[in-house]
């Protein structure tokens, strides 16, 4: 579940009995200055290390047994996957209620370590007011991603194919949010002239798709990717607020990289 949609159900979250949950925000973004050596490491086993060393000396066996399962399951997330750190993790994870939520996300968090009755939310609520649900457009030749994000998550992906002998759009099945947004280049060549040439009627239609969406997913923004040309295009014949064009061609990248570049 997207951490967007995850964020109510969260807050409803609450221990029948003291506290319970563990909810982690461990900065990883590489772009800092002291994330140059992985430090993220030495924060994580500090972090857990110190809420390990007060439940312990607080004498409640119950919780620091809880509490140490959960924490040998954070850690064994977040080193298993290490290949998939982005600027930030953020777990919730608890032995009531199977409470385990894991996100790594495109946005940096300050890293923080909470050992609570609720989860810990208050970095999540301050990133849905700065980074709200938006539409990420990608354009190509031929080709058309639209990418469903919130809280610098993708939630959903929706790739559209122009045919060049029918002249219409035509939604691509099996892109899921985790796939590779892949070009439709190979047969470019055989319609680019006639499709250079009346490249705004072509966006228009595709605008209109773009407009609906905007409408039922509710954007606060769209941001446009590819090359100036085309999202220049593209960006006058959208009735919407586009909030942000970066010229350049994205197509091949994941959507991990596709939001690196419009959100940094």
């Amino acid at each position: 579940m997207a951490l967007s949609k995850e964020l109510e159900s969260l807050k409803e979250f609450h221990c029948p009995e003291g506290k319970c949950v563990l909810t982690v925000y461990l900065n990883t973004d590489r772009a800092n200055q002291d994330q140059q050596k992985g430090e993220w490491k030495i924060r994580l086993k500090n972090g857990l290390k110190k809420l390990d060393e007060y439940l312990d000396s607080s004498g409640n066996e119950k919780q620091l047994k809880n509490y140490r399962k959960i924490k040998t399951k954070v850690e064994k997330e977040i080193t298993g996957n290490q290949t998939n750190l982005q600027k930030s993790v953020v777990i919730f994870g608890s032995e009531e209620g199977d409470l385990w939520s894991v996100h790594y996300l495109q946005l940096p968090v300050e890293t923080s370590f909470h050992w609570e009755n609720v989860p810990v939310v208050d970095q999540l609520e301050a990133l849905a007011k700065q980074y709200p649900k938006s539409g990420i457009v990608l354009t190509n030749m031929d080709e058309v991603t639209i990418l469903d994000t919130a809280l610098g998550e993708v939630t959903d992906t929706r790739t559209y194919t122009f045919d060049p002998e029918t002249e219409n759009w035509s939604f691509k099945d099996g892109m899921g949010a985790t796939n590779a947004i892949q070009s439709g280049a190979s047969h470019v060549d055989k319609f680019q002239q006639r499709f250079e040439e009346n490249l705004n009627r072509f966006y228009k239609d595709m605008a209109t798709n773009i407009e609906q969406m905007n409408r039922d997913r509710k954007w606060n923004s769209v941001y446009l990717v590819g090359e100036t040309e085309m999202t220049r295009t593209m960006e006058s014949q959208l009735r919407v607020k586009v909030g942000k064009s970066v010229n350049k061609n994205l197509s091949n990248a994941r959507p991990s990289q596709v939001l690196a570049q419009v959100f940094k």
